[in-house]
């Protein structure tokens, strides 16, 4: 994919009063090397119905695996907030989490909303989602979550932030290398940061509030199975509306089997690292040094921050 396919408001002035800057933004580790976490807007109207249909290297496999985690995104992050304020309320008051669940809160909030306008995009391109996405949440949230003990709620949470830290490392590790649509990229990028901003708040509230390794090893099958399996289910029911035959299909998925994300990449390495005694997210500093270089690379503004959140 070539720029000439980009949409060109990716590049237009900030007439519009919203612009992607190559400028020096707020840190994201603190002094002690702690990561900060800042809320930021993302400039939504960088999402276009201009973005290609194959807007991931040009392949209609990997642009739906991406395409179908977003379509997991918006319900699945209001439901890590609820579940981690519900547990956090348990805090005792002075607890320096309450500010960090309060960002974490922000940081989801904006996730959710920017990632449905990329709903609004596949619509646009005639995708049909709102079968799959009526089952996605009647299923997970309207029989799961609501069975589940706040506990196991809260360590599903906490695994899966996990799983989505080691996504956003993979993905600032390579973003540069993969050819894509410059405004999903920048969607992708903000996204990435702030996982690995706010990625040991739901496990340290986890860990304050319960603590039980069995209770997190609970959690992690539970996220493990529940993430994988809609995910599948998501891209599958992407794919299933493509013209492209069968044979391309499968080709694709084949020239993609190192980089799936249903093996070592995502899911083994992070079920391996979750699942020591001794895990805590933030062991992993390298993250930090990516995000940091990200965030002094791109800085997302907007004329009037109110209007995106």
């Amino acid at each position: 994919m070539n720029d000439s396919c980009l949409d060109q408001s990716v590049r237009r002035p900030v007439s519009s009063g919203l612009r992607l800057a190559r400028i020096i933004s707020e840190a994201t580790t603190n002094p002690g090397g702690q990561p900060v976490i800042s809320p930021r807007a993302f400039p939504k109207a960088l999402l276009t119905t201009a973005i290609p249909k194959r807007w991931l290297a040009d392949r209609v496999v990997a642009t739906h695996l991406a395409n179908g985690v977003n379509l997991l995104f918006p319900a699945g992050e209001r439901f890590f907030v609820r579940s981690v304020r519900k547990l956090a309320a348990k805090l005792p008051k002075g607890d320096p989490l309450h500010e960090d669940v309060k960002g974490f809160a922000a940081q989801e909030g904006h996730h959710a909303g920017a990632h449905e306008v990329v709903f609004e995009v596949l619509q646009a391109q005639g995708y049909d989602i709102k079968t799959f996405l009526g089952v996605y949440e009647k299923l997970a949230f309207g029989v799961i979550e609501p069975i589940a003990p706040p506990s196991l709620r809260l360590a599903v949470t906490a695994a899966c932030e996990h799983f989505t830290a080691v996504m956003a490392e993979n993905f600032l590790t390579r973003m540069q290398s993969i050819p894509m649509d410059e405004s999903m990229r920048a969607l992708l990028a903000w996204h990435s940061v702030e996982e690995i901003e706010h990625r040991a708040v739901a496990f340290d509230v986890f860990q304050k509030v319960d603590g039980r390794y069995e209770v997190r090893m609970a959690g992690l099958a539970v996220a493990a199975v529940l993430l994988a399996g809609f995910w599948v289910a998501a891209t599958a029911t992407l794919l299933a509306q493509e013209d492209a035959p069968l044979r391309a299909l499968q080709k694709e998925r084949h020239e993609l089997k190192e980089d799936q994300p249903f093996s070592d990449r995502v899911f083994g390495r992070g079920i391996r690292e979750y699942v020591r005694r001794d895990f805590h997210p933030l062991t992993n500093k390298r993250v930090d040094d990516l995000a940091s270089a990200q965030v002094a690379t791109f800085a997302w503004h907007s004329a009037n921050d109110s209007r995106q959140m």
